[in-house]
């Protein structure tokens, strides 16, 4: 069940989940940086190993650039997915993983492969080796630096090896290089730790603004606004082979309701019915306040159209149960118009709109049938 826009994450999960959803999806946000460092150790690898000619730099230098081509590949097939669909921590979590796997793999890999490099006596390689291992470093701080854990990890990995070789050459430039090297691991941690602290309080005050421009005070469902962005970044997943249903839903018997027992009521159930809504959709749709008592439910990923009038039955059920406010005992009804469209072209408003229409006819029948039926029972007297 989604209640806001996408890229606000899931404001059904605690504030902390969904700050860590978007930090999470900042490592997908360019692979540009990652085709430059496999340019970079590329040449880095070729270079060395035609110095060398050693079986060892072959082995490690080619399992780093597998590596490092694997994460570029986790990076492109998820890139979509992450950034334009609706993510909740548990599939941030899966997609953390996926890229740390590759990620710390290769620092660790490059590490090893730069120690080795330092243990041979070639300081120009030296000097190519610790120049790649600090570009590297450059790009895990600006890179993922919203990832503190990774990019810590990666830091030392990939400069950790090199700094303990050079101190153990215990000769006055590589112990130098080595303190050098070691201050600034020491200055990127500490820069990864301010830099986290500020991108999450502002991550944490851009979601709030987000959520409150986006959702219903009232109910704290989606407004037509977040009903919007939501259907548009999410209209990829429309085909012929993923339909898309739109519901269209009001309540009957509210206003008596309101007007009734008073404002305070209604409002309190038009929160209780949002509730119920959100309790009957599946995780990945959305429903969302339009204004008054009318609602709409975006349903993705059907396969048969069968699927969408199930989900009106269910969501006319869940407002059928009676509704208990204080000492009252309140009863109304929903009914529902549905449109279903295997078209990605298809405007939001023009599906809302023939939902809408299909309500008005379910509403007219439903009248006509309850007028013949009374005509019916007046006669048989």
């Amino acid at each position: 069940m989604i209640v806001i826009s996408s890229t606000a994450g899931n404001p059904a999960e605690p504030l902390s989940d969904r700050v860590y959803v978007e930090l999470v999806r900042s490592l997908y946000e360019t692979i540009a940086q990652a085709m430059y460092m496999l340019v970079v150790f590329a040449m880095f690898f070729v270079l060395i190993y035609r110095a060398e000619g050693d079986g060892t730099i072959l082995v490690i230098g080619t399992a780093a650039l597998l590596t490092w081509a694997a994460r570029i590949e986790v990076a492109r097939r998820l890139r979509a997915r992450v950034l334009t669909a609706v993510i909740h921590s548990r599939e941030a979590r899966r997609l953390e993983v996926a890229f740390a796997i590759p990620y710390v793999g290769f620092a660790i890999l490059l590490g090893a492969l730069a120690a080795y490099v330092f243990s041979l006596e070639n300081p120009e390689a030296h000097m190519l080796a610790i120049c790649v291992v600090m570009g590297f470093c450059a790009g895990v701080v600006t890179g993922v630096g919203r990832r503190p854990q990774i990019a810590g990890l990666s830091l030392l990995a990939a400069a950790g090896p090199c700094i303990a070789v050079a101190f153990a050459r215990a000769t006055p430039i590589y112990v130098g290089l080595a303190l050098v090297t070691t201050a600034y691991l020491v200055g990127g941690i500490q820069a990864l730790t301010m830099r986290f602290e500020i991108v999450q309080t502002e991550t944490v005050k851009r979601l709030l603004s987000v959520t409150l421009a986006r959702s219903d005070s009232l109910t704290a469902l989606p407004n037509r606004l977040a009903l919007r962005e939501y259907f548009d970044e999410n209209a990829r997943l429309i085909s012929a082979s993923g339909l898309v249903a739109v519901h269209y839903l009001d309540l009957n018997g509210f206003k008596p309701v309101n007007d009734e027992h008073g404002h305070a009521v209604g409002d309190t159930l038009l929160a209780f019915v949002a509730d119920r809504l959100r309790g009957a959709i599946r995780s990945g749709d959305i429903v969302a306040r339009l204004g008054g008592d009318e609602f709409a439910v975006l349903q993705y990923g059907l396969h048969r159209g069968e699927e969408a009038e199930l989900l009106a039955q269910r969501l006319v059920s869940a407002i059928a149960q009676p509704f208990t406010i204080g000492t009252l005992t309140i009863a109304i009804s929903a009914a529902i118009g549905t449109v279903v469209t295997n078209d990605r072209n298809d405007d939001l408003t023009i599906l809302l709109d023939e939902a809408d229409a299909r309500l008005y006819l379910a509403k007219r029948d439903r009248d006509e049938a309850r007028a013949a039926r009374n005509a019916a029972n007046g006669g048989l007297h």
